[in-house]
């Protein structure tokens, strides 16, 4: 399954990123970069959580972290 990281400026000036595809998802950040980031470490650990707890069943994955310019 993959994931779709999405992430907006809110009204006050933080910003605030999801993956609506795993319910509660979901953090903000003082920047675009902090904000994802927060969601993509919450994704990964939910993800984990659920392998642990036989939520899924294990699959071959691909993870890919773009390396900072």
């Amino acid at each position: 399954m993959k994931f779709t990281l999405e992430c907006e400026q809110e009204d006050d000036g933080r910003w605030l990123a999801e993956v609506s595809q795993l319910p509660g998802v979901i953090a903000h950040g003082e920047s675009a970069n902090e904000a994802m980031a927060k969601t993509e470490v919450l994704a990964l650990r939910v993800g984990a959580e659920r392998l642990e707890h036989g939520v899924v069943r294990a699959i071959g994955i691909s993870i890919s972290i773009p390396t900072p310019a």
